[in-house]
């Protein structure tokens, strides 16, 4: 069993350890800009803090909706290995390389309508933003980032789309260099076009959004570039979204919907629950903003795990193995439980420490309630993790319908109603507030997991007459 689990945890962290990386990346990737606006000014900040917040959650939604292009690539591509193996575990599908280009024409073309949507409602809420008692001084400058941003979000969705391609093909490698890069690119464009270097005009808060879109550009050609230049992807990349199976989109629209409703739906539980800490005051705020930035990091890892562990599902279950797919289960908690045990213990022993880059240290009744909320994070971020691995699993068994159920019970139904009863009812403040979303956190991972088991089941139930 030891031996099996080592097995496992290392074909599990080939794909998890530079998808983890990546998503870290990322995350220093909007920190730079969001440091870059906070040297402009306090009313730049704020301005461009909401229109990246905009900005992401139509990126997410669209994100969400390519997402199955990896678990749709991974099991097509296994499919092919063992059909060119002489395997017939699946002899009802027929394999072909041209599985693979079609879900990737697929994948591009769902990353086109929703990169050009996305970016028209951009500006239309930018138009709105008047309407909604935002101070006039940072409408101003939040539609003109707004209007900088929008163009980004179609090579955003591209990249994305072929992220998920080279992702189900296990060849993650690119990605990593790629998304490190970028940060160092996008923090030399911010600083150039902000103020004007080089002879170009000083642009100031547009100047972070044009350097964000063209970051976004960059990234999406280094990794085609990348990816014709690999002899396994090359000849099963193709950008003729034009010759896109329609059959094959609306597979993708229709596992990715529910994909989008969830991220949207867990974006806006947290979104929720910072506006509940504000009714406590500007101390809870910022404690509860400093905890929550950390716990965002931290979910990185939960993110590389999920997209490591869906990919191999698909490709197991193509494979006909149900035994593995039962194990990547296990084999993903535990390691998400290595990680956690480690953050914890730091949580726990050297809290100033670990809140000092987030929180003015000066701030003592913040600093006395983010430390209360860094014991409760210790536990929270295990089911944190857990439910976004069972997301991962279930959408490796081409089940996003079902997660997306199970999110909303847990989110809305189970976490947001306990948040208000333990802050309001019983009386503990932003404490209560997240001892509600473990709850929530909690009962949705527990659910999750379990959908995922008894699918397994079910499977493994229902081949059993075609065996015997």
């Amino acid at each position: 069993m030891p031996s099996t689990l080592l097995r496992d945890s290392r074909a599990l962290g080939v794909l998890a350890v530079p998808l983890v990386l990546t998503q870290l990346a990322q995350v220093a990737l909007t920190t730079t800009d969001t440091v870059m606006m906070g040297l402009l000014g306090t009313a730049e900040l704020a301005a461009g803090g909401l229109a990246i917040v905009i900005f992401n959650q139509l990126r997410t939604m669209g994100v969400g909706l390519v997402t199955s292009v990896g678990n749709q690539t991974a099991a097509a591509a296994a499919r092919a290995e063992q059909h060119a193996a002489g395997g017939t575990a699946r002899p009802e599908v027929p394999p072909a390389p041209d599985d693979v280009r079609a879900i990737v024409r697929a994948g591009l073309a769902v990353a086109t309508l929703a990169g050009i949507a996305g970016a028209v409602l951009m500006v239309l809420i930018g138009q709105t933003l008047p309407w909604l008692g935002q101070d006039p001084a940072v409408v101003d400058l939040a539609r003109t980032m707004l209007y900088a941003l929008a163009p980004g979000l179609l090579p955003c969705l591209w990249f994305q789309a072929l992220r998920q391609f080279t992702v189900g093909m296990r060849r993650p490698q690119a990605l990593l260099r790629i998304t490190i890069a970028s940060v160092a690119v996008n923090a030399a464009l911010n600083w150039v076009l902000i103020h004007g270097t080089f002879g170009l005009p000083r642009l100031g808060l547009i100047g972070v959004g044009t350097a964000t879109s063209t970051v976004y550009l960059l990234t999406f050609l280094a990794l085609y570039l990348s990816a014709k230049k690999d002899k396994e992807l090359a000849p099963l990349l193709s950008l003729n979204i034009a010759k896109a199976d329609p059959e094959a989109v609306r597979r993708l629209v229709r596992l990715g919907i529910p994909i989008a409703a969830t991220y949207g739906s867990e974006a806006g539980f947290f979104s929720v629950t910072a506006l509940m800490a504000g009714t406590f005051g500007p101390d809870a705020l910022a404690a509860h903003t400093a905890v929550n930035q950390l716990v965002y990091i931290v979910f990185q890892v939960a993110v590389g795990l999920s997209h490591a562990a869906s990919i191999n599902v698909s490709r197991e279950l193509a494979l006909g193995d149900l035994d593995a797919a039962r194990r990547i289960k296990n084999t993903a908690l535990a390691c998400a439980a290595a990680v956690m045990t480690v953050v914890g213990i730091l949580y726990v022993t050297v809290p100033r420490l670990v809140l000092a880059p987030f929180l003015d240290t000066g701030s003592d009744r913040a600093l006395a309630i983010a430390t209360q909320l860094l014991l409760v994070t210790a536990f929270l971020q295990f089911f944190d993790c857990a439910q976004n691995i069972g997301v991962g699993l279930l959408r490796g068994l081409d089940d996003t319908r079902s997660g997306f159920r199970i999110t909303l019970v847990g989110y809305w139904a189970v976490g947001l109603p306990a948040s208000w009863l333990l802050a309001h009812a019983l009386g503990l403040g932003t404490l209560g507030i997240w001892l509600g979303l473990l709850t929530g956190l909690a009962t949705t991972a527990v659910l999750l997991l379990r959908r995922y088991t008894h699918s397994l089941g079910r499977r493994e139930a229902d081949a059993l007459p075609a065996t015997a």
